[in-house]
């Protein structure tokens, strides 16, 4: 061997040694493994039951059977523009290691204006837990028969009963939420095979936008069971308590892994969200157009598809139910713990917030108001509350001396931007229509 093959063969050994941080960082995005998607697995996943919660299946189920597949379109749109207003708050975790609520009360500075922003935050997340509540209740009635007035009762204590077997160790929550998040997706895969929905409508209506006084309702409710406010606070809480040594090379490979682990748990949650639609357009539209309630729903399915099927679909909305309320839970502390620097013991928090439901609820039942209503009418709510996370988490993820090399790309920005402009525009028309 020659000198001039002996130095060549030394100056390789030392590119491969010596690369610039950039090359680095690059084979590092390469060795992401599925494994090591599988170990950081969890803030997306549990936020992503937010946008499978019983919220979801009130307006779909009411769109489906109202109006076919005419606002499949919403569907598709309202979990784009979630993917990206998700993937802001987690990566604001992660490049700060603080929450949205923290970062929201800085300049706030006194309780005169800290306490009734945290009071709006907290009637958005009581406008969630409705929702999510209303879901186990009627879950419970369906599957065991319970009457109404005793499954809201049974209802208040679930969550309670979830943490408690936890013994409040996160993972093992997130391995129920791996659970949950497999029964609603099997479930629907199911629904989807029995039901068979036409594949050209579901094509066409994709991208087919329908919109006028009678759909827009549904609409903005479809939007507000999508994007909804408590999420938004919670994803950088669950991010942020991710990092272990705040390090950045620590935060570079937990973006990478975020990214990854958004795009997969919301592209889930986006079908689920169609099937529910489709599902209630093949099998209601037009002969059972005013089904109204989640209980007619269940009653036609069963003489048209069989028990079982309606027994898949009833054990999904209890998954449903009990993992989105759970999510209602950590948002709800974040909420709490970021604006007030206030720790309350979760299973106090969760026992007040269902009775503060409970009677609501109850009364509701009791005087024979449709749940289904509450449901649609809960997700309208939420979406007009949705600018209070959304304006701010757009405007700390572009700050440069906040967020550093995790600063948003224009492009990034923009759609932020785009996604809050036609979200509150809608809510505009909404008011505008209906007042």
């Amino acid at each position: 061997m020659g000198a001039a093959e002996v130095g060549s063969r030394l100056r390789s050994a030392a590119n491969r040694v010596l690369k610039p941080p950039e090359e680095i960082t690059k084979q590092a995005f390469k060795r992401l493994s599925l494994r090591s998607l599988f170990v950081y697995l969890g803030p997306s996943l549990i936020v992503s039951m937010a946008y499978m919660d019983p919220g979801n299946y009130g307006t779909d189920i009411s769109s489906g059977a109202s109006f076919a597949y005419d606002l499949l379109w919403t569907v598709w749109l309202a979990n784009l523009m979630a993917m990206v207003l998700q993937y802001l708050s987690g990566k604001l975790g992660i490049a700060t290691g603080k929450s949205l609520p923290e970062l929201i009360k800085i300049p706030l500075k006194t309780k005169r204006f800290t306490i009734p922003y945290w009071l709006a935050a907290e009637a958005a997340a009581a406008a969630t837990d409705l929702a999510e509540y209303l879901g186990t209740v009627i879950a419970l009635n369906l599957l065991f028969n319970i009457p109404l007035i005793y499954a809201s009762i049974l209802g208040a204590l679930d969550v309670i009963i979830l943490l408690a077997l936890t013994s409040e160790r996160f993972r093992i929550i997130e391995y129920f939420f791996m659970v949950f998040v497999s029964i609603i997706s099997i479930g629907f895969l199911y629904q989807i095979v029995l039901i068979q929905p036409s594949i050209s409508n579901i094509a066409y209506h994709s991208f087919a936008v329908t919109l006028n006084n009678d759909t827009i309702l549904l609409v903005v409710g479809i939007v507000g069971a999508t994007v909804m406010p408590h999420a938004l606070f919670v994803h950088s809480w669950l991010t942020k308590n991710k990092l272990t040594t705040g390090s950045l090379e620590e935060k570079r490979r937990h973006r990478r892994l975020h990214v990854r682990e958004v795009i997969l748990t919301l592209t889930i949650a986006s079908l689920v969200n169609v099937a529910i639609l489709v599902s209630a357009a093949a099998a209601f539209y037009p002969t059972y157009s005013g089904v109204s309630t989640i209980s007619q729903a269940y009653a036609i399915l069963k003489p048209l598809y069989g028990p079982l099927a309606a027994a898949v679909f009833a054990i999904t909305l209890l998954a449903s139910g009990l993992a989105s309320s759970t999510t209602g839970t950590l948002a709800g502390q974040s909420i709490m713990d970021g604006l007030l620097g206030t720790h309350v013991n979760k299973y106090l928090r969760r026992l007040v917030t269902r009775i503060v439901n409970v009677f609501p609820t109850t009364l509701a039942i009791l005087i024979g108001l449709n749940p289904l209503s509450l449901l649609v009418y809960s997700q309208v709510i939420l979406s007009l509350m949705i600018p209070l996370p959304m304006i701010p988490l757009i405007i700390y993820t572009r700050r440069k001396g906040l967020m550093g090399e995790f600063v948003n790309k224009n492009v990034t920005t923009i759609l932020g931007i785009l996604s809050a402009a036609l979200i509150i525009a809608l809510n505009i028309y909404l008011l505008i229509t209906t007042l």
